[in-house]
Order: structure tokens, then sequence, then C-alpha cells
């Protein structure tokens, strides 16, 4: 990182580091030092030029004068927010010293939690020399499951790994269906080539239980209850097998288990599947006629629809589609969730697992409320959260703030601003954000591997995780070689040089370039002549690798576990579904301090059909309460039929301390688990609402 940069006006190369799957390519002009201007590179296909209204103003986020610019320990209360200015070396030491002596004590190393997310997608800043310290501490493992694991479980049991149609193809589509996803909000440039097909001629179908900004401008929006898309999927499968919609060639080629798929999908008709969802039989039916006529046909999936008991089962069901009618075939067929398993990123060489002496737990992140609370052996002694704001974030959120309001809880905080996790730290570090930082990234949702440089110092005493994790490495006592690597170091690691697919990603080429497309062919059709990335080379309908964990092996609908079908007891006291998409404005609790955001978004917001408004004696503009039995939170109410009858839907994730009454959204959520993939279902809760 540079001491001192030109005193002229210089373009540096960047990556949007957010937890989205553009990861759109920045050019950030400089001069004099001094960043300002952020911009789409126009060069690089994925982005265009284009950037999203949030990280298009990124300026007001690396110069908000809310920055943590100087090491601070806490002087209040736990919560309370009140810090005094302190050193590096104190911190460090201080850090270190804890840390040291929870390691030593009966309780040992696994008394100490790292806790981290997606704050930075960069293979350095969110996954490299922070894993190499704390398995070489002997920390307790994270189980990192609160956004996508469900989802990938389900995807990677049928098709093998997070591997999919190339975005940059659904231009050339004829059908798209967007399924459980809002990508106007959250992920724009899939959206821009979909409005491409559109043009072309392309059908666009939303699937979404609320009526988003896509699902308007789609031509047709089905709104299924959340946490039956399983079922949805199945009811399609019926129809396109009853109707021979099938491409018997390719099943017989390049899928595994299409008899027992096919007597799974026969117990689900269309007026089943209707009853199940809350959809017209007849539009279940025409859907999966329009899909089984439809070449090229593509679905866009996401990760909301996995957010619910189970969910793992909903994806894997939505995953044999392609396979079953051969839209693998076509490089605009198919069907993307995420991309990221097409990089060959070597994940051992930047985490270092050979590190982890004997077998440390496993703590799951989506019920770090518990995980805090519950005594267990050893007990949770200190926690070092980065790139995650748990206490906004996570379900159960009462739970989650008692946890961390623990006295007896050493907790170190690594942020760029006071969030609402960062108001219970012990010690609260400054971190850098994107354009203070080196990073490599790969893509979840495009082929283009991208590298970000620093293109201005950084400000105040802020450092990059990875300088932290060395300068703590050294004071703990930790000689290994591996502590002594470099970002450059790093990030020459991050991709596994014998892969074919690496051919253009040495970090050289990167650091010059800016970005580089995987060497896949620009028609890339990944499946069009199967060789699936599974056991059994094929699309598995059956998989004998979920049987032998206890799965069941043929995909099926898992009810939620929260509603008026499977809990009609819960369902009398709490009648509401409840879900909670993100808003447009924010991106999870990222930029969601910043004013002009706040301001655009101008309050939490209830979403309720005006039938279920009318019922409660409620009208547009009521504060109201949402509750259950876990907790409560206010919002502005907004009626509307863009809201399904019998769902209520808050745009999400306020922090705490800014929102009504010191509550947001999660405050209701649950800490349950999903059918597979061990993954947060904050779209399977039940809830009333009444006036405020």
């Amino acid at each position: 990182m540079p001491a001192a940069l030109p005193p002229e006006r210089v373009v540096v190369r960047g990556a949007c580091p957010h937890d989205c799957p553009d990861t759109c390519a920045m050019l950030v002009t400089v001069l004099n030092g001094r960043a300002v201007e952020v911009r789409g590179a126009p060069d690089h296909p994925p982005t265009g030029g284009v950037l999203c209204t949030k990280v298009a103003r990124y300026l007001e986020r690396t110069y908000s004068d809310q920055r943590v610019l100087h090491p601070m320990k806490r002087v209040g209360r736990k919560g309370e927010g009140k810090f005094v200015r302190i050193g590096w070396d104190e911190a460090l030491d201080t850090v270190a010293t804890r840390f040291r002596a929870i390691a030593a004590s009966p309780h040992g190393p696994q008394a100490i939690l790292p806790y981290s997310y997606a704050g930075t997608m960069g293979l350095l800043q969110s996954s490299s020399m922070d894993r190499r310290f704390f398995h070489r501490l002997g920390a307790s493992l994270l189980d990192r499951t609160i956004c996508a694991t469900a989802g990938k479980a389900g995807w990677v049991a049928t098709v093998g790994a997070a591997i999919g149609t190339d975005v940059l193809q659904f231009a050339n589509s004829k059908l798209i269906l967007i399924w459980g996803s809002n990508p106007i909000a959250s992920n724009l440039h899939f959206w821009t080539r979909a409005q491409e097909a559109k043009r072309r001629g392309a059908k666009l179908v939303a699937i979404d239980p609320w009526r988003s900004a896509t699902a308007e401008k789609c031509h047709q929006h089905l709104a299924p209850l959340p946490g039956t898309d399983a079922a949805l999927a199945l009811g399609m499968m019926h129809v396109l097998i009853a109707e021979d919609f099938v491409d018997h060639d390719y099943v017989a080629r390049y899928t595994l288990g299409y008899d027992a798929l096919a007597a799974r999908a026969a117990q689900y008709p269309p007026a089943r599947v209707a009853a199940i969802c809350g959809l017209p039989a007849d539009a279940i039916v025409g859907l999966a006629r329009d899909y089984g006529r439809s070449r090229p046909a593509a679905i866009r999936l996401n990760y909301g629809l996995q957010r619910h008991a189970g969910g793992g089962h909903a994806v894997r069901a939505i995953a044999c589609l392609p396979a079953l009618v051969g839209a693998w075939r076509d490089a605009a067929g198919g069907a993307l969730l995420s991309s990221s398993g097409t990089y060959p990123v070597d994940s051992a060489a930047l985490e270092r697992p050979d590190l982890i002496a004997g077998q440390p737990r496993t703590l799951n992140m989506s019920t770090i409320g518990d995980v805090l609370l519950d005594v267990r052996d050893p007990p949770v002694d200190a926690i070092y959260v980065y790139n995650s704001n748990p206490v906004a974030v996570a379900p159960e959120s009462a739970k989650v703030a008692a946890g961390f309001a623990r006295e007896d809880l050493f907790c170190v905080v690594h942020e760029i601003f006071r969030t609402d996790t960062a108001d219970y730290a012990d010690i609260l570090l400054p971190a850098t954000t994107q354009l203070e930082q080196l990073d490599v990234h790969h893509s979840y949702g495009h082929l283009y591997a991208q590298a970000n440089l620093p293109s201005i110092a950084p400000l105040g005493e802020a450092k990059p995780n990875t300088e932290v994790f060395r300068l703590l490495a050294a004071r703990m006592g930790f000689a290994d070689d591996c502590f002594g690597d470099s970002d450059d170091d790093l990030a020459r690691q991050a991709f596994r040089r014998d892969d074919p697919r690496a051919t253009h990603l040495d970090w050289d080429t990167l650091r010059t370039r800016g970005f580089a497309r995987l060497d896949v062919p620009a028609d890339y059709a990944p499946f069009a002549h199967g060789g699936f990335p599974t056991p059994s080379g094929r699309c598995e309908f059956h998989s004998a690798a979920l049987a032998a964990q206890g799965f069941d092996p043929v995909p099926d609908f898992v009810p939620p576990r929260e509603s008026a079908a499977s809990n009609p007891e819960l369902a009398r006291r709490f009648p509401l579904a409840f879900i909670s998409p993100p808003a447009r404005n924010f991106l999870n609790s990222s930029f969601a301090n910043l004013p002009a955001f706040v301001a655009e978004e101008q309050a939490p917001q209830l979403a309720l059909h005006p039938d279920d408004a009318a019922a409660r004696a409620l009208v547009d503009g009521d504060e109201v309460r949402i509750r259950n039995d876990r907790g409560s939170f206010t919002a502005r109410l907004r009626v509307t039929d863009r809201a399904r009858r019998g769902v209520a839907v808050a745009s999400s994730i306020w922090w705490k301390k800014l929102a009504p009454g010191g509550a947001n959204a999660n405050a209701v959520t649950s800490q349950a688990l999903t059918d597979f993939g061990r993954a947060a279902t904050f779209y399977d809760c039940l809830v009333e609402v009444e006036r405020a």
C-alpha cells in the first residue's frame, strides 16, 4: 500500500466488495491523494459502466464523518457505545493478552470464536490471514450459514457445484423465470440482460410472495405463499411429465433417478399444489407449459426462497427443472443460483486449514444468540467480529443482544462504523473501506475475476483485516512463515494455477488489466453435454450422498415450521406469514447508517394487503407493532395489494439504534435452521400486526 499518492489526477481500478452477485468493476478517480469520483468501468462486460445507486455514491461511505478512525476501548456499559481513544499498540496488546489467557485457561482456545461474513467479498480481506490466525490459535470454527448454505447444499446435491448459466447469456433467452429474487434492488446487471431479452420478445415471469419492483415490470407475477416453492416446482414437474415436455434423450444420457423423481412429482398434481401455494391451479399448469414449450428457457433463482425449513429441498427441486426439459443444452438456457463454483479458488492456500490442531468444535453463526447464552463446555469467553454486524443481522436479535451484553464476554469488533454490534465491543478497531485496501475478487453472478487496488491511503489509523491479523499473529508468537505473506503474496495464491479455467488469472495480469474472464467459451453452456461435477457425473434427481446423510434423496416439499398448515395453533395467535426482503437503498446492514440512504428509505415500513389491514382496523400510514413470542418491532404501515393476502412484508435491514424502539425485523425471526445446509430461516415466521 503506497505511503503517499502522486499529486496528480489518476484513475485506479477497483471492484465492488459488497454481498451482491454483480461484483462491479469500479474506476476511482483520485486528485492529490483524495478520491473524487467512483464510476463503473465501461470495458468490464458485466458492469458496462453502470453502478447501483449505493455504490455510485461510495465516496459518501469512505469519507463519512461517522467513520471509526482510531482504536478505542469501552468505558461505558456494554451496548452504550461509549469509548475512549487508545493507540494500536495498546489495542493489540490487550487483545493478545486476553486471547493468550483464555487459550491457557481450562476452557482452552475453543472458548474464542471468530464471527465474520460478507461485509467484504474480497478473497483476501474476507478469508485469508484471518482464517490462518484463528486456525493456528485453535479457536472454535464458525459455520457461516446466515445467507446461502441451504440453497448451495440443494444446488450442489443436484448439479454438483455452484455453476450455472452465464449472466451475459440471459439476453438471448426466450423465457426467464425470476424466482425468489428482486434484481432491480439486488442484481442490477442481470436485470439489464433480462430487459434486453424482453425487448427481443422474451417473456419474464416473477415468482415471489411480494410484488416487488421487479415483479411489477415482468409480464407475469405468481405470488406463492412463503416457503412453498418446492411444491410449485414439483407441480410444474407433474405437468411437464404428464404432458410429455420431457427431453428424454437428455434425461437418459445426463441424469440419474428420473423414475424416482417422476414418482415424487406424481404426488403433486396442480390442484394439490394450488392449495399448498395459494395459487390458481391453471396458473401452475400455464407456467409449466410455458417452460416446457420455450427454448431457450432460463431460471434466475436467488437465496430468498431457501430461508425456510425446507429451503434445501426447494432449491433442489428447482435445480431439477432444466435437466428435465433439456434446457441446459442452450447457453441461454439452464439456471443460475451462483457462479462462484466456476472459479478455481485455492481456499486451502489462502486459509491454511492444515494449521488446525485437533478437532475444534464448529458453532453456527445463525444461532449466535443461543451460542452466547447457552451453558456449554467450553463457553464462548471471547468473540472477534469483523465483516459482519450480528446484533442487527442475526435472527432473534433480543437473544443476540443479550449474549453480546455479557460482562464476562471479551468482545473485539473491527469495523468501519459504530454499528449496533460495535456498541458492545471492549476493543473497537478501525477498518479500511474498499478504496483503502488491496484485494482480489471472484463473483457469484458472473465469470470475471478482478483486482482491487487501493486508490487512497487509509484514513486515520484504519487498517485492513490482513494487516491486523498479521500484527496479532506476531504478538501471539506465531512464527509460521505464512504469517509473513504480504497482501500481494496472498493475491498470488488466490487461484489454482493448474486449473485450465485460470489461464488468465495470475495476479500480475489481474493487477495490470484490472479484470480477466475465466477461460471458458464465449457461448458457455456448462452442461450442454452433461459433465455435471456430481459423484455420478450426472444431474442427480436421486442423490445417494443425501441419502447417506439421512436426508430424502429425492426433492420434496418440506412445509414451513410456522404456517397455518403446519402449525395451526400458532397461526391462530399469529396469522400472518412474515418476510423481510432487502431494502433498495441498503445492502443487508451496509449503507443503512448513511444519511442519504436513510432519508430515501424514510423509516422502517411494513406492507399489508388491504384485506389484512381492514381486518385489523388499520389504515395506511399507521404506526404498527409487529410481534410474536420472540419479540416485536414497530414500522410505518403501507396498505397495498403488492403484498398478497396473509403475508406481511418489511424491508430490511435497519440498524436497531436507528429504528423506532431500538428493534428491527430480526426481533421476530427465528434461530431454527433449514432442512440441510443448517442455514437461517428468516422467512419461516408468523406474526401479528396491531396499531402501535
